[in-house]
């Protein structure tokens, strides 16, 4: 089908957001849609809530998982947040498991939750998974909708690889260069992803996972994130209607119309 005739027909790609405050989410999430402003937020009746009104409830603790997040950038994405588990605790994680339910039996696509990333924040070197984290992908059933784990702030992660390498005998300027792809080799092989893929410590893993580091710069690449979401949806209409959506990864975009 004609990708132009899908977003005519379904409309927008809708996206939960999970992780806690300072995961990095908002700066992601404009990455994702080329921007610097933030979004707009709508209510589940489509009324646009006045930015002051929106502050004031958050001061007061409120917060309402249906609302919509959009970028004028981009309004073809449709943004859920979730605070995390640890903000809200158990009721917070009621409001999740029970936003995924509802949304996963609309029977119009377009009302449909079609992808979850979900933040973690690495800017603690050994980091261990929290309790809400690994409730979350122990015990909540999302069904056909994918998880994509987004390791957030990845590059605090360099500094002890460049500590590695300049104890291995690396020159200053080598280890510089060679940090990055040594903390992603540290990473694939750490405790971190041994835990979240091994079925005996988690009994609902993610589909995938991507590292993102430094997206908070300009030239950020959001690229991966687009390319590991669009291979977990498993629907043809579904990854047409992502990949047409995203405007950061022509790549992408090719390589779909290719194939397709």
């Amino acid at each position: 089908m004609d990708p132009s005739k899908i977003r005519e027909r379904i409309g927008r790609f809708r996206i939960l957001v999970i992780g806690r405050a300072n995961a990095g989410k908002t700066t992601i999430l404009q990455r994702v849609c080329n921007t610097r402003e933030n979004p707009e937020i709508y209510n589940s009746a489509g009324k646009k809530i006045d930015a002051t009104v929106l502050k004031a409830s958050t001061e007061r603790g409120e917060h309402d998982i249906e609302n919509e997040m959009i970028f004028r950038s981009n309004p073809g994405f449709v943004f859920h947040d979730s605070r995390g588990f640890e903000a809200g605790g158990e009721s917070e994680f009621d409001k999740v498991k029970a936003f995924i339910a509802s949304r996963s039996k609309e029977t119009k696509l377009r009302d449909r939750l079609h992808a979850i990333w979900y933040c973690i924040p690495m800017d603690e070197e050994s980091r261990s998974f929290t309790k809400g984290e690994i409730k979350f992908f122990s015990q909540c059933d999302t069904g056909s909708i994918p998880v994509v784990v987004l390791f957030t702030k990845f590059d605090a992660l360099y500094d002890g690889a460049y500590r590695q390498l300049k104890s291995d005998g690396a020159s200053m300027e080598e280890a510089e260069e060679r940090a990055p792809k040594r903390a992603e080799e540290l990473f694939a092989i750490g405790s971190q992803l041994k835990f979240l893929y091994n079925p005996k410590d988690i009994g609902r893993p993610p589909k995938c996972h991507v590292c993102l580091p430094n997206m908070d710069k300009d030239d950020a690449d959001c690229g991966p994130l687009m390319e590991r979401t669009a291979a977990t949806l498993g629907n043809e209409v579904v990854e047409q209607l992502f990949v047409s959506t995203q405007q950061i990864n022509l790549e992408l975009c090719m390589k779909y119309a290719v194939e397709r």
